[in-house]
């Protein structure tokens, strides 16, 4: 099942319903990281409200879409992070460092406005 990427300005959402099989978030970073350079996106959002469950593989898979995108000129926000699914993140010490979260898509987008915004202004 391919997550549907949606553009909205310079942004990239893509909003996951369900748990992920592992090929299935790998082919999420894929797609992302190619649509930044097609679609010239500053920025995307992983609404992530429809997981149950972060693992340490979706938590890294995850690290790693940032880091990738960023590469190619685009920063990330995750948002939709379930309550129960953070306070079991906290427990096994799972990390989305260095990626920026929020509580929805209005917040993220804030995020990724300032973020953005700056990056442009240094000259990056």
């Amino acid at each position: 099942m391919a997550i549907p990427i949606l553009k909205q300005g310079p942004w990239l959402i893509a909003s996951i319903q369900s748990a992920l099989s592992d090929s299935e978030i790998l082919e999420l970073r894929d797609d992302l990281a190619e649509m930044v350079g097609r679609r010239r996106a500053r920025g995307i959002v992983i609404d992530v409200a429809g997981i149950d469950v972060i693992d340490s593989f979706v938590a890294r898979s995850l690290r790693t879409i940032a880091m990738t995108t960023r590469l190619r000129g685009a920063e990330t926000v995750i948002v939709g992070i379930q309550p129960d699914v953070a306070v079991a993140m906290v427990q096994f010490q799972l990390d989305l460092a260095p990626l920026h979260t929020a509580l929805d898509l209005e917040e993220a987008l804030e995020v990724l406005e300032r973020q953005t915004t700056g990056a442009l202004a240094d000259g990056r």
